[in-house]
């Protein structure tokens, strides 16, 4: 098993490196120079070129890569153009926010759609099935942008339950920390919810017609005792396999939330870094986003050896 894992790590390196190249390709095909923003308003053509040489931008593309892999591989990610902070510092300080709206997010679409799909499996054909089938498509639909809205209209403006905007560490406290997570984390958490949902009750019905759950239940055990304990540990095996993905569908999602909630999360330093043309803050935010995945993939991988024994082997 370890060996396995030791191959699935070694064959995901190279996507670390080629990633962060097609990211710079791109940033130096789009239009706009980042010397001419930084340049400031009315640039001179001087204090122009001056900022090229100075930043390197006048190497080619190809060259600056190669510079920027070498810095990161002693730990250096650059330089911020726009605000002369390390890249390293300003990703670190807004990491606690991404991964606590990313955790948030990943129990309550665990937790829910687990829940559901219980339900619908002991239910089976009745209307508490069909319901939930029908929460599950209709969730699936749901922009996570304007769910966040309305849960702010809802329980921020109108009962006044959670705070609208911002954020606060766990050092403020568990309840204060999780207050400000809440909304972010249902807006972001509601289409892996739909997803885990919708897969794991599938995975069930599947499991349900096989022979030695058939076999369990002609020996009179409860239908609750057969999904537990013997269904639902085969089923996690696909839903699995989709959590791994959801989780860059979560990050990639984190940038829209947490723009709407005003929090100083790594989406927003994203979003800024596009704006500004911060190349080194994006490659850096780049290249923790493909590392978080590519991680999560591992242990994705790594797990199948507990839901199924022939993997160990």
């Amino acid at each position: 098993m370890l060996r396995y894992a030791g191959r699935r790590l070694l064959a995901a390196i190279p996507l670390l490196f080629l990633v962060p190249l097609l990211v710079f390709a791109l940033i130096d095909l789009a239009p706009g120079d980042p010397a001419v923003i930084l340049a400031g308003d009315e640039p001179t053509p001087e204090r122009v070129q001056a900022i090229r040489e100075e930043l390197d931008l006048n190497d080619p593309v190809v060259l600056r890569y190669v510079k920027w892999i070498g810095n990161v591989l002693h730990g250096n990610l650059g330089t911020s153009f726009v605000s002369d902070q390390s890249v390293t510092d300003l990703l670190t300080r807004r990491m606690a926010t991404t991964m606590s709206l990313v955790l948030v997010a990943m129990i309550f679409a665990i937790a829910l759609g687990t829940v559901l799909a219980l339900v619908a499996t002991l239910r089976s054909g009745g209307i508490v099935d069909r319901v939930v089938n029908w929460f599950a498509s209709i969730s699936i639909a749901i922009p996570g942008f304007w769910f966040g809205l309305v849960l702010v209209s809802v329980f921020s403006v109108g009962l006044q339950m959670f705070p609208a905007f911002g954020f606060q560490p766990l050092s403020a406290g568990i309840g204060t920390w999780l207050s400000y997570l809440v909304l972010p984390g249902i807006a972001l958490g509601l289409l892996p919810a739909a997803e885990v949902t919708l897969q794991l009750r599938s995975a069930l019905g599947q499991v349900m017609k096989t022979d030695y759950i058939l076999n369990a239940e002609a020996k009179g055990m409860s239908r609750s005792s057969v999904v537990f304990k013997h269904s639902l540990k085969n089923a996690c095996i696909p839903v699995i396999t989709v959590l791994g993905f959801r989780v860059a569908e979560v990050l990639a999602g984190s940038v829209t939330i947490e723009m709407i909630y005003n929090m100083p999360g790594l989406g927003r330093t994203a979003v800024e870094a596009v704006q500004g043309r911060d190349v080194p803050v994006l490659l850096g935010f780049v290249l923790f986003s493909t590392t978080i995945v590519v991680l999560v993939n591992l242990i994705v991988d790594i797990s199948y050896g507990y839901f199924n024994p022939k993997v160990r082997s």
